[in-house]
């Protein structure tokens, strides 16, 4: 299975062969990349995320799950990386999941702050360390200036990959391959290959995103969401609260339906939206139940909260064909 899954890796879906007289979507026909959440996003479908920040008996129990993707908290949670190779091992060892790939995306929240280059770049241990363990994505909190974000993202590439306009070489050197490469199911070099950032590199399996969430980040909004090899942003709801004052409004946001954005919050959100639209980045953000077919179509197509319910509204409304 691993073989035939290996053959298939770049190739485009082969899409529906219905004609018009029979407009039913065709059913899902199997993997057709490593992280099933750029599959869906290139499909444009959202995708729909769970917490994750324990070891192997957790990453058992979530493998077949409902989400697409695991946001593993490094941020606030303890920073082990031992513990999250664990994790990556229980989701292979628990997996498939429903839709046949070999795990659920992980993206790992990371510890580590955007608030300068010198900071992330004396960091980048951190950014190495976490795509050792295999891990499909990386989330940068408190992204302040589009040089933090270079840093960020020149941190997370092999040195061989160069594309992107002002980025210069990457940062990853040869090694470190061989547990990371066992987690996606693929050999060394083949890991070498697609372990880069996506939509940058087309063939890519990393999701490189931002977290613009509070007054110093907003003001370099635009600036940040242009950095080239980005993959998703999000205004970062209850930090930004927070950071402006309405500490009840990051307490409840996403959490109470009917909360009362005050105006600031509401331009903040917007301005992120905005940027990342005119820069084509895929935009996180909470939903719930009452807001998810809204929130869709507006454009947000990553959707956190991490309830089952959720998605399975969103996905009955975008007609998804993929468990």
């Amino acid at each position: 299975m691993t073989r035939l899954f290996l053959a298939s890796l770049f190739l485009l879906a082969a899409g529906s062969a219905a004609c018009a007289s029979a407009p039913a979507p065709a059913a899902y026909a199997g993997p057709q990349r490593i992280n099933k959440a750029i599959e869906l996003l290139a499909a444009g479908q959202p995708v729909y995320y769970d917490y994750g920040r324990g070891g192997y008996e957790e990453g058992k129990a979530l493998a077949k799950g409902w989400a697409d993707i695991l946001m593993y908290d490094m941020e606030g949670a303890a920073m082990d990386f031992s513990k999250l190779r664990d994790f990556m091992r229980g989701l292979v060892d628990g997996g498939p999941t429903p839709s046949g790939h070999r795990t659920p995306a992980v993206i790992v929240t990371l510890p580590v702050y955007g608030l300068d280059e010198a900071t992330v770049r004396a960091n980048h241990w951190m950014i190495q360390q976490a795509l050792a363990a295999g891990v499909h994505g990386l989330h940068l909190c408190h992204a302040r200036n589009p040089e933090a974000v270079r840093a960020f993202v020149r941190a997370s590439r092999y040195e061989i990959n160069r594309q992107g306009d002002g980025l210069g070489e990457g940062l990853r050197m040869f090694g470190a391959h061989e547990f990371a490469s066992r987690i996606w199911g693929v050999t060394p070099k083949q890991y070498y290959a697609v372990a880069d950032t996506w939509p940058l590199n087309p063939k890519g399996e990393l999701m490189l995103g931002v977290k613009i969430e509070d007054r110093a980040g907003l003001e370099n909004t635009e600036a940040i969401a242009a950095v080239p090899g980005l993959s998703f942003a999000e205004w970062g709801p209850r930090d930004t609260s927070y950071a402006s004052g309405h500490l009840d409004v990051a307490f409840d946001y996403g959490r109470k339906p009917g909360v009362v954005q005050p105006l600031e919050l509401a331009a903040a959100a917007q301005r992120v939206i905005a940027a990342s639209k005119a820069n084509r980045l895929h935009i996180l953000d909470n939903a719930m139940a009452e807001d998810i077919v809204s929130q869709i179509d507006a454009g947000i197509d990553i959707i956190a909260g991490g309830m089952k319910e959720v998605a399975d509204i969103g996905r009955r409304h975008t007609g998804r064909t993929m468990p």
